[in-house]
This record gives structure tokens, C-alpha cells and sequence, in this order.
């Protein structure tokens, strides 16, 4: 499979669409990025690497950040995380409060901003140095010791982060979250801010392509869990648009609002898109125009 002409035939065939779309202008932060920038990077198992354009300019990978921090709290917890958040789709936008008041509490899953800041307030009470930890696993994934929070994104999110602010005191009234609303929040926003490129992204996902068990940090992941973390990543990784890119995609995911998409390829490979400018669901709109002519070409998916 010629990945490397793959990658720059599709970049030439979705031009078309370079300027749909804006970057999430509520973070003030975010609104300052270049939203005419493209990186792509796919990586094999067999440790094959093709990128293309700017695949090597990092960005804040945001909501991607949430499948790390799945990934140490299965380690930490367990089936019993599951008592925290659930595992089912949400049919509603990334950061409602509607359904979580009408769920008690009980996050739809943990790539819902409520799920995720669930996550947060159990690596809060599980570990000493969380913010310190939760980089070391990043790191220790990607292979690259200088990935680092981007402490201007996290404070420009916490400023005007009002909703989820909301979305917190909701989970407390309900008892869901253990820790102060406020350190539970700037953690939150930090782990969001983290910066990596897509070469470092594909990398760090390799990880959950083999489906078999791996020890990263001290974190450990059986291979059913690994599996288990794919399907959450298949149904509820891009928001209420998962359906969609199951559809158009098929292969197992994660979106962030900075622009990036990752998705792994089980037993194949791993590739990271970034293209600043969103759709009205918050995804990267040649990120997802470019996975969707990804399969389409290579033939790959999981359906």
C-alpha cells in the first residue's frame, strides 16, 4: 500500500473544502490559530511513518485528551469505573447540560465534556502528582519527553469556560465528583490543553491498534480493555456526530475542537489529521473529509 501518495492525493482531492468551517473562536486562545493549516500523519505496526504538509507543527489536541485519561482510569479502577460514567452514546452536543440533569448526574460517557471531567476528579483523588502523572503517560506513549500543557490555552479555557464550570457544580450537587470544583477544573483544562503534532498523535495511538496488552508508566491495559476503549472511541468519540463518521469512516476515533482527529486501524495502523477549521459538531472539517478518502482508497476499516 502506497500510504505516501495516498496522503497527498487525498490533501489535493479535499482543497475544495480548506476554507469551510472556523477554528473554535470561544476559546480566546484557540482563536488565534492560523486556521489554514493541515498536517497528516499515518504509522504502521510495523513502525512505518508517512506524513504529510504540516504534520509536525503541534497544536492543542484538546477533547483527543480524553482517551489518555480513559485509558489511566481503566488502569486505576477498572469495571468499576463504569459506576462513574456510562459507556453509551449521547445524541447531544459535547458540553449540554440538558441530558446530564435528566441522568442525575450520571455522565453519557467519557468523552463528553461531564464524562471527562469525571476522569478528571478520579485521577484527582487516585494519584499524587496528577497533572505530573498524566504527562508522563502521554509522554511515555508518544516517545518524545518534551510534549507539555500549554498553561495560555488552559487558562484562556477556565476564563471563559462558564459551561463546563456549570457542568461541574451539576455534577457535584449530584455527588459525582469528589474534589474542588475548581482544581477539578483547571485539571481538566490543562490535560485539554496538552500540545502534540500528528506524528507524535499516530505514535501515541499505536498503542490501542494491537489489541494486545500494554504497560506504559506503570499504567497497565489488558487487551480486553484495550478492546473495550475502541468501541467507546467507535460509538462516542466524535460527539453527535459519531454515527456519521462510523458511516463515512469506520474505524474507531477521537476529535478535538483544536482541529485534530485521530483513529486507529486495528492490527494496521494509526493516523492523526489536524485542520484547524470545525464543523457545526465541533470536528475538524478536512479531518474528517480526509479519514473518509482514507478508507475509501486503502479499503481499510473495521466494517
Amino acid at each position: 500500500m502506497d500510504y505516501q501518495k495516498i496522503l497527498e492525493d487525498i490533501y489535493q482531492e479535499i482543497l475544495p473544502y480548506a476554507k469551510e468551517g472556523k477554528q473554535a473562536d470561544y476559546i480566546p486562545a484557540l482563536a488565534k490559530v492560523d486556521p489554514d493549516q493541515f498536517g497528516m500523519c499515518l504509522e504502521t505496526v510495523e513502525g512505518e511513518v508517512y506524513e504529510y504538509m504540516q504534520a509536525e507543527t503541534r497544536f492543542s489536541i484538546q477533547s483527543i485528551t480524553k482517551v489518555f485519561a480513559l485509558a489511566m482510569c481503566l488502569s486505576i479502577k477498572g469495571e468499576s469505573l463504569w459506576k462513574r460514567v456510562g459507556k453509551e452514546p449521547s445524541g447531544t452536543a459535547f458540553n449540554s447540560l440538558v441530558q446530564l440533569e435528566i441522568e442525575k448526574g450520571l455522565p453519557r460517557n467519557p468523552f463528553i465534556n461531564a464524562g471527562a471531567i469525571v476522569l478528571a476528579d478520579i485521577l484527582l483523588t487516585e494519584l499524587d502528582d496528577p497533572e505530573e502523572e498524566f504527562l508522563t503517560f502521554v509522554r511515555a506513549l508518544c516517545g518524545n519527553e518534551t510534549v507539555d500543557y500549554n498553561m495560555e490555552v488552559a487558562v484562556s479555557e477556565r476564563e471563559t469556560g462558564y459551561l463546563n464550570a456549570a457542568i461541574a457544580n451539576l455534577l457535584k450537587y449530584h455527588g459525582a465528583i469528589e474534589n474542588d470544583i475548581e482544581r477539578v477544573l483547571m485539571f481538566y483544562f490543562k490535560m485539554c490543553s496538552v500540545e502534540m503534532n500528528c506524528r507524535e498523535l499516530a505514535k501515541a495511538f499505536l498503542a490501542f491498534t494491537n489489541y494486545s496488552p500494554f504497560e506504559y508508566a506503570g499504567y497497565k491495559l489488558s487487551r480486553s480493555r484495550i478492546k473495550r476503549l475502541n468501541a467507546v472511541m467507535q460509538t462516542c468519540g466524535f460527539y453527535d456526530e459519531a454515527g456519521e463518521f462510523s458511516y463515512l469512516v469506520g474505524l474507531p476515533g477521537k476529535s478535538g475542537v483544536g482541529g485534530g482527529i485521530i483513529a486507529v486501524c486495528p492490527l494496521r495502523y494509526s493516523v492523526a489529521v489536524w485542520s484547524p477549521r470545525l464543523n457545526s459538531k465541533g470536528n475538524s472539517v478536512m479531518g474528517m473529509k480526509a479519514l473518509e478518502l482514507l478508507t475509501t482508497y486503502t479499503e481499510e476499516s473495521i466494517f
